[in-house]
């Protein structure tokens, strides 16, 4: 890849977890978010699995120094896929566009023992209302597999690495959106 970018869909979305300075709106098509269980993490996390009608948004970012090692690291769990052909961006050049993913036959649908964490949807949904408004937070909880796994509600003490404060309003889009899918939120 001579110009790489890659596709962030989850944390990356929220511009507040990282300093990629080239980072850009965009659309990828061929795939469907899951919450799924790698049994490299304790924790179910967002991947992406391929789903030929479905398309997800997200930002694309410049890889620093076009050097993937740092991206690797913080996706330690992940595969990246080159999704270029599949993605639709604003940057005014062609460029080469990867995307992480957790190898299939390496994940696990969500069960009880393995929880989502409150703080990491916080930190995916307060980058997708300032990256895409209501319209884009909506999608993201309506189009993502997986929601039937416990949440667990670490807000207090987050576990997520990179959590953030949540205005009120962001934490309403959260808990409204989970209320909507009827999601379970356990104490923890």
């Amino acid at each position: 890849m001579k110009d790489p970018f890659f596709f962030g869909y989850g944390s990356l979305v929220n511009r507040r977890t990282h300093d990629y300075p080239e980072a850009h709106q965009a659309r990828v098509k061929g795939w469907r978010r899951a919450w799924r269980k790698s049994p490299l993490r304790d924790r179910c996390f967002l991947t992406v699995v391929p789903a030929a009608d479905d398309y997800i948004d997200g930002l694309v970012a410049a890889v620093p120094d076009a050097d993937w090692a740092a991206l690797d690291a913080r996706e330690h769990a992940y595969d990246r896929h080159d999704v270029s052909h599949a993605t639709a961006h604003g940057i005014g050049r062609a460029v080469d566009v990867a995307i992480y993913a957790i190898p299939e036959g390496q994940h696990h649908d969500p069960a009880p023992d393995h929880p989502v964490v409150l703080s990491y949807i916080d930190v995916v949904v307060q980058g997708f209302l300032a990256e895409f408004g209501q319209e884009g937070v909506a999608h993201f909880f309506e189009t993502t597999e997986g929601w039937h796994v416990p949440i667990l509600d670490d807000r207090a003490r987050p576990l997520y690495p990179r959590a953030q404060n949540l205005t009120e309003e962001e934490r309403a889009q959260v808990d409204e959106g989970l209320a909507r899918l009827s999601a379970a939120v356990k104490a923890r």
